[in-house]
């Protein structure tokens, strides 16, 4: 009987520990780094470490650039569906139609979601080709605009590499991604990167808190790319993406602080 409650026990206490660890995380101000995780649970590094790589294999914490660690997408994803998606889907339907009308391509609203991107709203080409009703389905971050958003404002965790070749150009790892480049110029572009013949341009949206909590992308075929399109549109989605941002509340703290 005593040989059966050791293990039970051991794995009791693990979670025990695990939980503790994630409770510093969410309640610490500044991300901690493992090191400093281990500081305040009193647990060796070894131990604090081995809790936090199980934590982040479940999404619920994800490691920044710089090793501190933050909620991972699961719960902020959570906490997204607590104070509504279906209000971000309500304040996004006129920026989703103008961008509609003006481009006549697809136009997508994207959430993060663990290891891909959740789309939520679509409007639809005006042509019959390249129609495809993405609403409801998840695609792999890297090889979609929408999930290099993310990556390229640390919304998503980058994954292992080499990355799963899903179509000609799909980035192989992250030097392939260009994170630096997409946050200066303010949106990220693909061309035949998640399917044949396809390609997409995508902004950040921010709330409140300034953290990147969805965007917004224009796709359509390669049949209909021609040079100069995706900066074109690049730069008019930065300009709906901010004013949606704005709608959700980003800048207002900054104003009543002022």
């Amino acid at each position: 009987m005593s040989t059966r409650a050791i293990p039970a026990q051991a794995g009791t206490q693990s979670i025990d520990r695990a939980a503790q660890l994630l409770v510093h995380v969410l309640e610490t101000d500044a991300p901690p780094t493992v090191g400093e995780l281990s500081l305040r649970s009193g647990l060796p590094k070894s131990t604090t470490s081995r809790l936090v790589g199980a934590l982040e294999r479940q999404g619920l914490v994800q490691r920044e650039p710089a090793g501190g660690l933050r909620p991972g997408v699961v719960l902020t994803r959570y906490a997204r569906r607590e104070t509504g998606e279906a209000e971000l889907v309500e304040l996004a339907a006129e920026t989703l139609d103008r961008l509609a009308g003006e481009t006549g391509e697809t136009v997508n609203l994207g959430i993060p979601a663990p290891a891909s991107v959740e789309l939520l709203d679509q409007r639809d080409s005006r042509h019959y080709l390249g129609s495809t009703n993405w609403v409801g389905r998840r695609v792999p971050a890297h090889g979609s605009a929408l999930g290099k958003v993310f990556f390229a404002w640390e919304s998503l965790p980058l994954p292992i590499e080499p990355y799963e070749r899903l179509a000609a150009g799909t980035a192989a790892g992250e030097a392939d991604l260009d994170l630096d480049g997409i946050v200066e110029r303010g949106y990220a572009t693909t061309v035949e990167e998640l399917e044949p013949g396809l390609w997409a341009v995508a902004a950040p949206v921010r709330d409140s808190s300034g953290a990147v909590i969805a965007a917004v992308s224009v796709s359509g075929p390669t049949v209909r790319l021609r040079p100069r399109l995706l900066d074109e549109i690049g730069r008019r989605l930065c300009v709906e993406a901010s004013g949606l941002s704005v709608r959700l509340g980003h800048g207002e703290r900054k104003r009543g602080v002022a």
